[in-house]
């Protein structure tokens, strides 16, 4: 019976080398694989090696070695002359959740993954992925498991994310939260990118309402005050139309002052913000806030109850998925919440009373939750939970933009207007003034 060598790589990317009798190259593929080993290279003993033919469609390229070298010494040279990291673009999000789809899916063909991060490696044209996805090789390679060789890059890969691959590892389902991973990241970047579209408007009027005021401000007013001064001859100006005057004055002479004092409130602002108690207080005025209130509040409740439910429907630990959306739930008020809610749930208790206690979570909340509690299907509740908020974010950006728009308009009116008044009011003065003169 024939002989094949062959070398093969197990679930874990470990390579194993060896020889197999079967009647045909065919054969020889199935035997391998029912030990669990996928063929990354086969050939009859004393013949040339093949990809694997019909059966290693699935298998990955020959040489577990020579992914730097050899097939391309030009690229390799290429490789060792990098940019600083400062100088490197940042790992989109949009980037790293089309990763996570294609990689899900060639594992879910059957592709094993150290070949499946060795195809994304070649493909991806960010330069940041593709150095992460290399070092996960290497990783792999020296016998990590995938979840350790994501910990090696905290920057890209959160620990929802590394959780998660742990989960799917440990269940042997690893495909399927891939796949939960990158249907996550969609919904959210979804979610995300609608909110940003509805900042849009607002922030395009707000910057033109400033660029405007400016240019009255140090351009227009200044020649009014020497008109006025020069017609006046001294006489007090209205109380509206002195204030635009002095504000202008300031300007003028203050304007460095002013760019100063708005780039300190930033500054301090984001040091106040990365207190915790800052981003407490701050987190608390969001989500009590009159316009904005609503949304941020339904989006991070839309945040938490996706995650968690992704989490939970992976495998992972109830209170491990619990410190996880606590860690990455973005907002302190629902941090400071979800930590109550572990509490209550490491002394054995269920999760409905503290979310109550925090006057965080509307009723219909609390009490999906509770359902899903006494019938174990907690994680499918909290998807569904998600879902309904979702719908509500979009009608809520929907609404909130129609409501926006025009309080932008009346602000821009209401600010070129104050000064327009400021300025024909004393004009209204001189005229009659005038006319009193010719009358006499």
């Amino acid at each position: 019976m024939p002989k094949f060598a062959y070398i093969a790589v197990d679930a874990a990317g470990k390579e194993t080398r060896g020889t197999i009798e079967a009647p045909n190259q065919g054969q020889a593929v199935a035997k391998i694989r029912s030990q669990n080993l996928f063929p990354t290279a086969i050939g009859a003993v004393g013949g040339e090696s093949s990809g694997g033919g019909g059966g290693g469609a699935k298998a990955p390229a020959p040489a577990a070695g020579a992914r730097r070298g050899g097939a391309k010494p030009k690229g390799a040279l290429s490789m060792e002359i990098k940019l600083p990291k400062f100088l490197r673009g940042k790992v989109k999000q949009k980037d790293l959740t089309t990763l996570t789809r294609q990689l899900a899916t060639l594992v879910d063909a059957g592709l094993p993954l150290l070949r499946g991060l060795r195809v994304l490696e070649r493909q991806t044209p960010n330069p940041g992925l593709k150095e992460a996805l290399g070092g996960m090789c290497d990783s792999v390679e020296s016998g990590s498991t995938f979840s350790e060789s994501l910990q090696n890059f905290p920057k890209i890969f959160n620990n929802l994310y590394v959780n998660m691959v742990r989960a799917g590892e440990a269940g042997g389902v690893l495909e399927v939260v891939l796949n939960r991973l990158a249907e996550f990241a969609e919904k959210a970047e979804k979610i995300k990118n609608k909110v940003k579209s509805a900042m849009v408007y607002p922030i395009v009027v707000l910057i033109a309402a400033v660029g405007i005021t400016g240019f009255l401000m140090v351009g227009v007013i200044p020649k009014f005050k020497d008109i006025f001064n020069d017609l006046l001859e001294g006489k007090p100006l209205p109380a509206i139309t002195q204030f635009v005057m002095d504000a202008s004055q300031f300007v003028m002479n203050n304007g460095l002052l002013c760019v100063g004092m708005v780039v300190g409130f930033v500054v301090l602002f984001k040091l106040f913000a990365q207190m915790k108690t800052g981003a407490l207080i701050i987190d608390i005025a969001k989500i009590h806030a009159p316009v904005f209130g609503t949304l941020v509040r339904r989006t991070a409740i839309s945040r938490m109850t996706r995650t968690l439910g992704t989490l939970l429907a992976s495998g992972v630990p109830v209170l491990q998925a619990l410190v996880i959306v606590r860690d990455t739930s973005g907002n302190a008020v629902i941090s400071k919440a979800i930590q109550s809610v572990h509490d209550s749930v490491k002394e054995g208790e269920s999760m409905t009373n503290p979310m109550a206690a925090s006057k965080v979570f509307p009723p219909m909340v609390i009490s999906m939750v509770e359902v899903g509690e006494e019938t174990g299907a907690l994680p499918d509740m909290l998807t569904r939970i998600a879902d309904t908020y979702d719908d509500e974010v979009d009608n809520a950006v929907e609404g909130l933009t129609s409501v926006i728009e025009p309080l932008m308009i009346m602000l821009l009116a209401v600010i070129v207007g104050t000064i327009v008044i400021a300025m024909f009011m004393p004009m209204i003065q001189i005229i009659g003034s005038l006319g009193g003169q010719a009358g006499g």
